[in-house]
């Protein structure tokens, strides 16, 4: 069940693939399943003819969700990264220092996976429904299977402080309570905001796609724009230099 070394060295591809062939979603034209339709303009669909809302209501109720949700996933993203660095984050190799449980660590041990998924999920509204769900089903699986791997990994090389740690803090569901209990004295950096930014371009480009660009109703406009803002997140990762905090793992 638990991601292997390679897994997780190609884990941006994996997932970009994954990505891919959810706004492709090839099998609608193969087996003949009909009009392509995004999950934002089906689920107004749906909701309308439930009689819930108005068609009119209802896309403004499903684009403010999905904006919602990527806001949500920029703001883990761009915090975890400020404290572990960008170093750690982006490395392809699982590291592990003393154990981080500073900024959104005191709350949760995978904020920065939990992140990337509700970024994916916000993405998914401009994705076919049946694209969205293939999209959603394998990528939270390989998602856990990361969160697997590096623990058992982190247990291997931390032993008791990263028991500790595991038993204390839940692992994605924050327990906002313990962040004014937990404090880590040997991980005390300060959170590197500008970097931290600059490296997470694509999430912030994902959270400005939606919630500026899904009252156009022009769902292949967001698609390209999707890319752009993909494309441009590597460029700019590429030329920012790295910031690396003694964090304990990349995620």
């Amino acid at each position: 069940m638990r991601a292997t070394a390679i897994e997780f060295r190609l884990r941006v591809v994996i997932i970009t693939f994954i990505i891919t062939l959810g706004f492709w979603s090839p099998w609608i034209e193969t087996l003949g399943m009909g009009r392509r339709i995004s999950l934002l303009e089906w689920l107004a669909l749906e909701l309308s003819r439930m009689g819930l809302l108005r068609f009119s209501e209802a896309i403004s109720v499903v684009i403010v969700f999905a904006s919602a949700m990527a806001a949500l996933g920029a703001v883990l993203r761009v915090w975890g990264t400020a404290y572990m660095g960008t170093g750690t984050v982006n490395h392809r190799e699982m590291k592990a220092g003393p154990v981080m449980a500073n900024g959104p660590y005191r709350y949760m041990r995978n904020p920065l996976y939990l992140g990337s998924w509700c970024m994916i999920a916000a993405m998914s509204f401009i994705m076919s429904a049946t694209g969205a769900l293939f999209a959603m089903v394998l990528l939270t699986v390989f998602l856990w299977r990361l969160i697997l791997g590096e623990e058992a990994f982190l247990a291997g090389r931390l032993g008791e402080p990263y028991q500790i740690y595991r038993r204390t803090v839940p692992r994605i569901l924050p327990h906002l309570r313990l962040g004014t209990l937990i404090r880590s004295p040997q991980s005390s950096g300060k959170p590197l905001w500008l970097h931290s930014v600059l490296s997470e371009l694509n999430p912030i480009g994902v959270f400005a796609i939606l919630a500026g660009l899904s009252w156009s109703y022009d769902n292949r406009f967001m698609v390209r724009a999707v890319i752009v803002s993909f494309g441009l997140s590597l460029v700019v990762q590429a030329l920012t230099p790295e910031t690396r905090h003694e964090a304990r793992l990349a995620e």
